[in-house]
This record gives C-alpha cells, structure tokens and sequence, in this order.
C-alpha cells in the first residue's frame, strides 16, 4: 500500500486537504447572498432555468475533463493538479463585481477542472491505510460542510451591513490564500517511485475519454451499479443546492435569518455526522450498509421538503438532511477499496465525473419542474398573497424534491446489489497487468504481450484496469 512515501513524503496529511477544501468552499459560502442577486438581476426572466444552463455547461465539461485530470495525476502527481483545479474553480469569483456576464462564462468554462473533490480524494488515498480512509473521506466531506457552516451568514450580514462588492473582495482574497498555500505548504502526497515508474508509460485516449469509461462501465457490475447509485443520488441533491435557499425564502417565507441559521444548522448537525456517526457505522455495519443508511435518509429528507409546508417542517427535515450527508463519503470509500492504489485518481475522476453531470442536470432539471409546477421562483422577495395562495392550494408544495425523492428510492434499490468486498485476487492480477504492461512499453518483446492484453481488455474490471 502507497501510503507512506519516502524521502519525505510521509509529510503529506490529510490536514492539507482539510485546509483546501475549507478555504475554496468558504470562499464560495461567502457569495451565497450575493450570488442570488446578481443571478437575479442578469437573468430576470426564468432565473433558475438559466441558472441550470449555467451549471448544465459546467457539469458537462467536469464530466468532460474528470477522468483525464484523474489519470494525469496518477502518473504525474497530484500537487500540481490540486493548483490547477483550485486555482480555475477560484478564478471567477472576482467577476461577479467586475462582469456579471464575464462571471457567469468563466463558471462555464472552469467547469474543465473544477474537479478538485476527485484530486483531494485521491491525495487522501495516497496517505491513508485503507482502514482508514472512509474516515479521512468523512473528515473532507464534513470540512465542506464546516465551510458552509458560517460563511453564508457572514456573506450576508456583510452584504446587508456595507455591500457585495466587499463580500467578493474577501472572498477573492481567501481564494488567494487557498491557492497560496497550496502552491508553497501542502506537500506532493503520490510517491516518486510510482510517478517514475509510470512516466514512461503514455496516457491514451481511452484514460482521457469519458464515454469510453461509460462504455466500459457496464463490463463490470460493481463499478456499474456504483455509479448508477452515484447519479440518482446526487442528481436531486445537486438540484436541491441550486434552488433550495431560496425556495425557503420565497415558499416556506423564511427569513434571511432564518435561512442563515438553518445552514448552520444542518451544517454543524454534518460535521457531527461526518466525523463521529460515519466511522462507528463503518465499523459497526459495513461500508455498503453505511450507504444505504445513508441514502434512507436522503430519501426521508427529500419526501418531507417535498410535502413540507410549515417551517418547523423544514427545520426538522433538515436534520435527517445532516444524517444523509454520510453517503458520499461512503461511496468514496466503497470506490477507493476496489481501485489499485496506482488507480485512485482515475477511480475518484470517474465518480467527480458523474457529480460534475449531475451539477449540470440536476439544478436545469429542478428549474424546470419548479417552472412546470407554475412554482415561480423569479422574485426575490415573497409576492405578497399570490404565492402564498398558490402554495395553499397545492397538495405538494415542492414537486421537484418529490421528484428527487423517485431517484433516491431507485438508488436504494440498486445500491442494495452493490457487494460488500471486492475480491483482493482482483487487485493482484491487475498490478500484475500493470507492471507486464509498462515493462512491454520498454521491452522487445511487446507483440506477445500487446495479444495478451487485447485478449484481457473485455473481462478487466474497470476500477482494477491500468490502462483506464
């Protein structure tokens, strides 16, 4: 197991990862408030329609870029990738003031290496044991959820009390700082050794495209039924984020402060969840039983929010929202234990992958169901009695959380097939094929070998493959 680097690699702690994820998220925490006004006032018309084609271009161009990024970084080393994906996921926080339509393009456009979840999760996998590490995943997923603890209610007692253009200076200068500290503190975390013995070793285009991953994903049924899990899962959450704060405003009539606290609240009830409940459930029942745990309660969540038409209705679905937030730590773990530890980039770009889709679809999706529903979220402020009135009338205030609901249910179903361990021969063959097949790239004897691996190619499985 590649986890304790020598020459100094052993430096390497999840410690750095936990600091970017924290300062790239609460960066982005602070511009919550903000965000909705300048969505609002660039859009006016189907605000959240347009919202979803905004994050749809980003999506599908992290689904684009997800597994090239992850197969470079497992051959050239994750530092100079965690730059890069911080560095553009940053870059258009100070347009919002600059050019909201300059703004909105380069979101679009960073969505090439915003992947920076699948860059963190591999850099985690480096260092751990693999005992260890669906705590470690739970411990950068709770950091997340830490970023977004205060950060909004911040954001939004400084745009109230001065303005948004000193909300996107500080979030600006806290982007610096997370890129700054990447750049001269966090430490290369993959061992020279592994970089050196694959450098020689080119990347093809079946590594760098996606749809040959799909492809090959149906070949094998654990990494298929992972993914599928992966999807209808994070699509509603995904579209759920876009679109929920202010549904909470604009619906439920919550009040800013309300809505500050309630973030919070969820928030620390994440990290507790995160950090304490995921490592006794993963000790206790099983990785595979943590996510369909974890996904019960996804479902319950999503069906309160959906028939939900009181606040103290919202306040408590959302602490079984906090309970929920355990699953995508799960499935990291549950996808780093059946990759090869030369593998966990590509491993963690493909599931980044599929999240980027999501991020795309989930918010266009909940922005046209919203629209459907004749649910107008375009204003800012609650109209007076014609929303309400609306509201009253309908047997199912929010028809897309119902909607999300639907998809929960089918991942709980397929992730119920999903097997408990992989098998650990698995892995040995394919770090047999992987040492054969770099020795063939240098070696005379190439023809032989090259038959063999095209005989292999249809029956690898996809997490376990070198040649990802």
């Amino acid at each position: 197991m590649l986890v304790r680097g020598s020459g100094g690699r052993g430096r390497a702690k999840v410690t750095h990862a936990v600091v970017v994820i924290f300062l790239e998220f609460f960066a982005w925490g602070l511009l919550t408030t903000p965000m909705l006004t300048v969505l609002h006032e660039t859009f006016p018309q189907h605000t959240f329609l347009m919202n979803g084609l905004v994050q749809g271009v980003k999506g599908f161009l992290s689904f684009l870029s997800a597994p090239l990024i992850g197969a470079l970084s497992d051959i050239w080393g994750r530092k100079s990738f965690l730059l890069m994906t911080v560095f553009f996921t940053c870059a258009p926080i100070p347009f919002m003031r600059i050019s909201p339509w300059w703004y909105f393009a380069l979101i679009s456009v960073s969505g090439i290496f915003a992947v920076t979840f699948s860059v963190i999760f591999a850099y985690v996998a480096d260092i751990t044991e693999e005992h260890e590490r669906s705590t470690a995943y739970g411990l950068v997923s709770a950091t997340f959820a830490a970023s977004l603890v205060t950060s909004p209610a911040i954001g939004a007692y400084l745009s109230a009390q001065y303005d948004d253009s000193l909300v996107v200076l500080i979030a600006t200068v806290i982007a610096v700082v997370d890129i700054a500290f990447v750049f001269f503190v966090v430490p290369e975390s993959l061992p020279d050794k592994m970089r050196l013995m694959s450098r020689g070793f080119p990347i093809s285009w079946e590594q760098a495209d996606p749809f040959a991953s799909l492809r090959r994903v149906g070949k094998d049924s654990t990494v298929l039924l992972i993914c599928v899990t992966v999807f209808l899962s994070y699509l509603p959450e995904a579209g759920q984020y876009s679109s929920f704060f202010l549904y909470l405003r604009q619906v439920i009539e919550f009040s800013p402060a309300a809505i500050a606290a309630f973030i919070a609240m969820v928030g620390v009830l994440s990290i507790i969840a995160q950090t304490v409940f995921l490592g006794v459930l993963m000790r206790t029942i099983g990785n595979k039983n943590t996510v369909l745990l974890g996904l019960g309660f996804q479902l319950l969540q999503l069906t309160w929010y959906g028939f939900g038409s009181e606040p103290w209705m919202m306040w408590a679905a959302g602490t079984v929202a906090a309970m929920s937030s355990i699953t995508f730590p799960a499935v990291s773990a549950l996808v780093s234990h059946s990759a090869s530890p030369d593998q966990q980039g590509v491993a963690q770009g493909m599931i980044t992958g599929i999240r980027g889709l999501c991020n795309g679809l989930g918010p266009a999706l909940y922005g046209f169901i919203f629209f459907l529903f004749n649910v107008e979220l375009n204003d800012m402020e609650p109209v007076s009695g014609r929303t309400t009135e609306h509201t009253e009338k309908l047997i199912i205030p929010g028809p897309p959380f119902l909607f999300g609901a639907c998809a929960v249910l089918f991942a709980l179903l397929v992730a119920i097939f999903i097997p408990e361990h992989h098998r650990p021969a698995d892995i040995k063959t394919c770090a047999a094929h992987k040492s054969t097949s770099t020795s063939a790239a240098h070696a005379q004897s190439a023809n032989t070998l090259a038959m063999s691996n095209s005989d292999t190619e249809d029956i690898e499985p996809l997490l376990q493959d070198s040649s990802m």
